[in-house]
């Protein structure tokens, strides 16, 4: 299993941003099998530093199509999260089914720079390969990086570039005990302790 996550994060002292690559995260929680409790994770990246914010990036369907994840980004940006969304674009493929993409890359990189002259420790939340050179263009500038992604998945969610580069790496896997939600916690516990058999376990995807 590893080291579980050290019990602080970060030191009193450090001023921190957090950028979090939303389908990214949800990716990587899906593959290792439990549900981000939202609420408990901004607590425990917002605990123990000189919190600035944590930004949220996403693509949505535009507003005359349901997106599934309008209610997720709703909620977020009501309870601390800074939202920063684009729509989907759409693409007819030669067998007449439509296909989306929403990449979200470029907002997060321009906002990782610039928010980078305000602190002195950035966390990364996703395994974008992408950002290795965003990640070592803003530790010349004298700022930490931590990156929050997984290596426990076949194959590992993160690219090894970019946890190699970062300054610290966080498994996801390691923080879900404190970032699930709490009824997966239970769920697990109970187990550890044979008080729940794994075929009695049944989990509620209801998205919050």
């Amino acid at each position: 299993m590893g080291l579980a996550a050290p019990e602080r994060l970060f030191h009193p002292e450090d001023r921190v941003a957090v950028f979090i690559d939303g389908a990214n995260l949800y990716q990587a929680a899906k593959a290792l099998g439990f549900d981000i409790d939202y609420k408990r994770l901004l607590k425990t990246l917002s605990s123990d530093c000189r919190f600035l914010r944590a930004y949220y990036y996403t693509a949505l369907l535009d507003e005359q199509e349901y997106s599934p994840i309008r209610p997720l980004v709703d909620w977020l940006d009501y309870n601390g999260y800074t939202m920063v969304t684009k729509p989907l674009k759409e693409f007819a493929q030669s067998t007449g089914r439509r296909k989306y993409k929403g990449n979200m890359d470029v907002e997060i990189a321009v906002d990782v720079m610039e928010v980078s002259t305000h602190v002195n420790h950035i966390v990364l939340i996703s395994g974008d390969g992408d950002f290795r050179r965003l990640v070592e263009a803003v530790q010349r500038r004298g700022v930490r990086v931590t990156v929050i992604s997984t290596i426990r998945t076949q194959p590992p969610m993160v690219a090894d570039e970019l946890r190699r580069q970062a300054d610290f790496f966080l498994d996801l896997a390691d923080l879900q005990s404190r970032i699930a939600r709490e009824y997966q916690v239970r769920q697990e516990e109970a187990r550890a302790a044979n008080e729940l058999p794994e075929d009695e376990v049944e989990f509620d995807d209801e998205a919050h």
